[in-house]
């Protein structure tokens, strides 16, 4: 049995292990100040610069700051001005207590990372850091040349359903894959290449709150997505050292920020890939879905799919209840016995947005070919708090006449669902009502012996 994805894409990068860790890494000897943070004069030259993602008193195990080394500060770049409001989509406001199913999303050709995205659903307002946005991205070109983006409206809980992304930080560089996720802090600058071909995929960018392991509780100390297996960047210099100092490869550079919603772009005459060292709590990272250890009962009944959480972005305002949850629901061995291997009926006080993953990396599987026509095997789904959702007829008879006293291993179809659980309802922008199929499920869930069939 694998216990990590055999990808397509090697991955040649070398990163950092451990989330919640406070880590440190430099791209020279001794480019870090040791002691001393803001020393009066950083190694090699460099300029002492701190992206703080909470507030300075925050509780320590939940405080993120992170202090950079860098060529040039940040602060120097021209006045931004408005990128182009055709890419500044209206705030969604529909919502209903129907169920959502997209067959498939927009795809276009000759569009980058930027370009590529298309908000789908959205609660809360990230001016007010309240909820999050869902968005969508099929990439087919790597972003034009010292172009590089941000998000200042939140965390982005970055998920590709098919293709790979590799993405140069302010902290270093990752290569995310399918079946990989990652998550760019709120500011952190970056930009999106891509390594082979196509990509499609989702964000879920957080407004408030961060994400972050759950806990454990009873389970114990290991479970679930473990601490140990996430990966965090490298520091990566774009320039070299000349006689003791650290000169970056100069030119001028166009950023692109995400605010309200609303894109904004300034140009500086450096890369904003100068930071020669950083250290600290607030950083990029990435994770191999196939690492997750599925937790389930082993003699009778349905867990509830909490015990899916990858992570969680608590809402701090009820014991329990979170922002958003990232969940998945991947191939793993099912063994109550008398017990249908199905979920139940449910309707949830949550709102649950899901959509598959391609975990197969094999090129000759349907799913991965003609990256460049789209979503595959289908776009996404909603299901609104309160809205019920569950199985098709079809697949209630055969799980309900199935033999359940030998284990079997499930979800073996080269198909990993994902899930994004929401505290607040999701409002979908108005291109995403249009194209939705609506409570696809509701004639085909009834059980055959119901009499109106």
């Amino acid at each position: 049995m694998a216990l990590k994805t055999d990808f397509a894409v090697s991955d040649n990068y070398n990163y950092l292990e451990g989330l919640g860790n406070y880590h440190q890494s430099e791209a020279f000897p001794g480019a870090n100040s040791h002691v001393n943070n803001s020393p009066q004069k950083p190694p090699y030259g460099l300029k002492t610069e701190r992206i703080s993602g909470t507030s300075f008193t925050a509780p320590r195990e939940q405080n993120l700051q992170t202090w950079m080394y860098r060529a040039t500060p940040s602060l120097f770049h021209s006045e931004y001005v408005p990128y182009d409001d055709a890419h500044t989509p209206n705030p969604p406001t529909f919502l209903s207590p129907n169920s959502y199913m997209w067959p498939t999303f927009p795809t276009e050709s000759g569009v980058d990372w930027v370009s590529s995205q298309k908000l789908l659903a959205r609660n809360g307002d990230p001016a007010g850091k309240e909820g999050l946005a869902i968005w969508t991205f099929s990439i087919t070109n790597a972003m034009r040349d010292n172009t590089a983006f941000s998000s200042i409206d939140g965390d982005c809980l970055i998920i590709p359903q098919s293709g790979g992304l590799d993405i140069q930080t302010e902290f270093g560089k990752l290569l995310v894959r399918q079946n990989e996720i990652c998550v760019i802090p709120r500011g952190i600058r970056y930009r999106v290449a891509l390594p082979n071909g196509p990509a499609h995929g989702f964000i879920c960018e957080l407004f408030q709150s961060h994400f972050q392991l759950p806990g454990l509780g009873i389970v114990g100390s290991t479970g679930l997505a473990n601490q140990r297996d996430f990966q965090i960047p490298v520091a990566f210099f774009d320039g070299q050292l000349r006689e003791d100092v650290a000169v970056a490869n100069d030119t001028e550079w166009t950023l692109i920020s995400r605010q309200a919603a609303r894109l904004w772009t300034c140009t500086q005459d450096h890369t904003p890939f100068d930071v020669a060292a950083w250290h600290g709590t607030n950083y990029p990272f990435k994770y191999d879905l196939a690492k997750f250890c599925v937790l389930g009962n082993v003699l009778f009944d349905e867990h509830d799919p909490c015990l899916y959480t990858v992570l969680t972005a608590p809402a701090h305002r009820e014991p329990g209840n979170a922002v958003v949850d990232f969940a998945i629901i991947p191939p793993r061995w099912m063994a109550s016995e008398d017990t249908l291997w199905l979920p139940y009926y449910h309707r949830n006080t949550m709102n649950e947005f899901y959509a598959p993953i391609v975990n197969n990396q094999d090129g000759d599987y349907p799913f991965n070919q003609d990256r460049g026509k789209g979503f595959k095997p289908f776009g996404a789904g909603l299901n609104g708090g309160m809205v019920v959702h569950g199985a098709t007829a079809e697949d209630l008879e055969k799980a309900s006449t199935s033999d359940t006293s030998t284990p079997a291993k499930v979800m073996m179809d080269g198909i990993t669902i994902f899930l994004l659980e929401t505290e607040k309802p999701l409002y979908i922008s108005d291109w995403a009502a249009e194209m939705a199929q609506q409570n696809f499920k509701a004639k085909e869930a009834r059980p055959k012996s119901d009499s109106r069939l």
